[in-house]
């Protein structure tokens, strides 16, 4: 499986592929090597309407990152915009190739320049155990620095104070 950089073009392509496994035999994959990661950017090319969905808007991932960047930048809670422009994937499917490409490509489609300028997403330096060796470094320091923290409370009140008409 890939992401395809440009969705509808590969639909367009003869992207035919044949694989051979040993115990199994032989298997071609067409559109299916990127159609499956697609659902990532597109949760309702699945046709599968779920309970959920009546609630909640199904959102693709590149969606769900920029509306956390757009309330970063809108809460204005540093004076640098720099920490929230660079977004390290983790976990299995951030392994696969092609997403870091595509999301960036989409967050560049979607924000207003002043915003997307100089995003850039990093697939996980350690492959699939990057979160687990995340939580080890925070969990190893011995006095956890408040100041990279911003404590709920703190960010309710400065996007309150922001849109208060």
């Amino acid at each position: 499986m890939l992401f395809a950089l440009d969705y509808k073009a590969e639909l367009t392509k003869d992207t035919k592929s044949t694989f051979q496994i040993a115990s199994e035999g032989c298997f071609t994959l067409s559109e299916e090597r990127f159609k499956t990661g697609e659902i990532l950017f597109q949760p309702r090319i699945t046709g599968i309407v779920h309970l959920w969905c009546y609630f909640r808007r199904a959102m693709g991932l590149q969606n769900a990152v920029a509306l956390c960047i757009e309330h970063c930048h809108d809460a204005e809670l540093m004076v640098d915009d720099s920490w929230y422009k660079t977004i390290v994937l983790a976990g299995g499917s951030a392994c696969l190739p092609g997403l870091a490409e595509r999301q960036e490509k989409e967050l560049y489609d979607l924000l207003p320049s002043c915003m997307s300028n100089g995003i850039r997403v990093l697939p996980p330096p350690y492959g699939v155990d990057s979160a687990w060796f995340g939580a080890k470094l925070i969990g190893n320091i011995f006095s956890f620095p408040t100041s990279w923290c911003v404590m709920r409370k703190q960010f309710r009140h400065r996007l309150r104070h922001k849109f208060m008409w």
